[in-house]
């Protein structure tokens, strides 16, 4: 047990700096909501920095423990705890939220305070779901963290918002019943909810197959994995610039992370068995979408594509199960949460000028705004898999893993390093470069100190997990390695 209740912290003061938020009435109080939120974010990403320095990496155990009766009869607590597999997405989260608040500052003029509202709610619902170490609260946290992000594309999206706000609704939640339904049966086994029990239970090869399927459900869709990836560019497309940067940053972490807390280590013995199935649904999202990628003619749907490969990368790391394919894939989680979040931001910084995210309307950006062209650029070679960015090193390392278990698998999975750069380069040219054609980019105003601060910030967090990974992967090498000898050693009855 730890003496401050920092993932309590981390969960509940976002969310109550919500509610405060929206008690601040209407939009004439608009200055009075950002503040709070801005403060709010700035104190949740403060409790959050502990998780990391105060953290053991000696140990795969569960640290900053938290441990409460919550409903005795039915032996639910409300019971909280990270390792190295989750440490890093409750900072990451906690600080892109902090971007989003600045990003929407002088963006958003109507319903300011239901806004900031909630994205600060649903940052703390996340940061429950990456911590909860109780089954039920994990759901109630996975399923509560839909609404925020429903409203925020439904209310502030573009013209099609509310078919994409409905279409990513049912998808997940459609994906989650499965998952409760093996959530419910894990407890008639154990008679425990604690995630940490269901580890340890002894399940037949049937039981751990139908609980592995249900568990691929809920959090294939997450991800999302081919073929139910189409939910995705849609919610992009139609989603305002801090609904997008939230949903690839940290909303398609959540199903990713829900492999590495549930799928692997409760049912071991069929996450091996039916690793090559899940294998050729992440190589045909690395391959197959960044094909589809290249024929984007918006550079939203673009960057959304992207995110589909790049997130099959991160599938493809996890279930080659050997330490530098999880590892790989666990960093790869958090260098796309910078530079998908970083792309999208530049993709906001085009849209509030032009109103338009049509690569054929852009050309010659260049010429006038300089400093967006070279953030941008930065990311876009991030995005590509540059070296010495953060988008390097992940996918590096799941190659090097996927050579390891196949060279030809490994051979499949290099590719996206060249479709990337084809696909992200390309747009990047027809954008930026050339001639200005179009009268209204000839009048395009350069980035300003807010979006200048937002976008260093970034390029930092890129250069720096790209040239010096250490601290990242430290904190996570104790924790993979006992996943990976909790899977070799298998619980079969």
């Amino acid at each position: 047990m730890t003496d401050i209740p920092f993932l309590s912290l981390a969960i509940w003061i976002p969310i109550l700096g919500g509610l405060l938020v929206l008690a601040s009435g209407p939009d004439r109080n608009a200055w009075m909501a950002r503040m709070v939120a801005l403060l709010t974010a700035i104190f949740g990403l403060a409790v959050s920095l502990p998780l990391y320095f105060r953290f053991d990496t000696a140990t795969a155990a569960m640290q900053f423990v938290e441990l409460r009766s919550w409903i005795i009869e039915f032996n639910i607590n409300y019971h909280l705890g990270v390792d190295g597999l989750s440490v890093w997405f409750v900072l990451l989260n906690s600080f892109i939220t902090l971007l989003v608040v600045i990003a929407g500052w002088q963006v958003i003029q109507s319903r300011v305070a239901q806004y900031m509202a909630a994205f600060l709610i649903m940052s703390g619902l996340m940061n429950g779901i990456f911590a909860a170490l109780d089954g039920v609260l994990f759901y109630v946290f996975f399923e509560a963290s839909l609404i925020p992000l429903y409203l925020v594309i439904g209310v502030w999206g573009g013209p099609g918002r509310v078919h994409a706000a409905i279409k990513f609704f049912l998808f997940t939640l459609a994906g989650s019943l499965p998952m409760l339904l093996a959530l419910l049966y894990l407890y008639s086994v154990t008679g425990s909810f604690e995630i940490l029990d269901w580890h340890r239970a002894a399940l037949s090869m049937t039981e751990q197959s139908l609980i592995f399927f249900a568990f691929l459900a809920a959090f294939g869709v997450k991800v999302p994995m081919w073929p139910v990836h189409t939910w995705l560019p849609d919610a992009h497309v139609e989603a305002p610039t801090g609904g997008s940067v939230v949903l690839a940053a940290i909303a398609l972490k959540l199903g990713a992370y829900g492999f590495v807390r549930f799928s692997l280590p409760v049912a071991p013995d069929a996450a091996m068995a039916y690793a090559p199935l899940v294998i050729a649904l992440s190589l045909i999202a690395v391959v197959y979408i960044g094909f589809v990628a290249l024929v984007q003619a918006d550079m939203k749907k673009l960057v959304a594509y992207s995110s589909i490969s790049h997130m099959g990368f991160v599938t493809l790391g996890f279930f080659m199960l050997n330490p530098l394919g999880v590892e790989g894939a666990l960093i790869q989680m958090i260098s796309h949460g910078f530079v998908s979040a970083a792309m999208f931001l530049c993709i906001g910084v085009l849209y509030e000028r032009m109103h338009s995210r049509q690569i054929a309307d852009y050309g010659g950006v260049v010429n006038t705004m300089p400093k967006f062209a070279a953030f941008f650029m930065l990311f876009a070679m991030a995005n590509c898999g540059l070296p010495a960015t953060s988008g390097f090193v992940g996918e590096f390392t799941v190659i090097l893993g996927a050579v390891q278990y196949n060279f030809w698998i490994g051979l499949l999975a290099a590719t996206t390093l060249i479709l990337g750069a084809a696909y992200t380069l390309w747009m990047y040219k027809r954008v930026v470069f050339g001639a200005v054609a179009n009268e209204q980019v000839a009048q395009l105003a350069d980035i300003g100190a807010r979006e200048f601060f937002f976008l260093a910030v970034l390029a930092a967090c890129v250069l720096a997990m790209g040239v010096y990974p250490f601290p990242f992967t430290e904190v996570m090498h104790t924790s993979v390695t006992e996943l990976l000898r909790h899977v070799y050693t298998g619980k079969l009855l």
